[in-house]
């Protein structure tokens, strides 16, 4: 999605956890009107730094496309607490706050896609995690 807004013309703000990725990303990208941040979205003190980050270079956005996530892979009889918590601190949370922070730099007529899964209306084995937080972050949207 980063690469079509590019191609487009946009600039482009991409965010991650792990920095080689992140900077596999920026590269991938083509290194032009793309800026790189690392940060967990489960935590907000990171996401703030985001904005800060956006607000310095850019000051506004067009268009907020939300779509963290984490798949935590278990069976519902193996399924613990840790990872109930990253699952839903990621997906959920992350993109609510995400989308919450990006409210006051939006332009007038700007749009806000929330990114889910088909998981959040069908069933996979050992989903149900991600495929709960999916459906909360459908909910969202709607």
């Amino acid at each position: 999605t980063a690469q079509r807004f590019v191609a487009e013309g946009a600039y482009v703000f991409i965010t991650g956890r792990r920095k080689e990725m992140l900077d596999a990303a920026v590269k991938k990208i083509g290194e032009k009107n793309v800026t790189g941040i690392q940060a967990d979205a489960s935590r907000l003190d990171q996401i703030d730094k985001i904005y800060e980050v956006i607000k310095k270079e850019k000051n506004t956005l067009d268009i907020i496309f939300a779509n963290a996530a984490v798949l935590n892979m278990a069976t519902l009889p193996a399924v613990t607490e840790q990872q109930l918590d990253d699952t839903f601190d990621i997906n959920v949370k992350g993109v609510l706050f995400t989308v919450q922070k990006a409210l006051p730099i939006l332009k007038d007529g700007s749009s806000i896609i929330i990114n889910s899964s088909i998981h959040s209306i069908k069933g996979f084995e050992a989903h149900s995690l991600y495929a709960a937080s999916k459906a909360a972050v459908r909910s969202f949207a709607r």
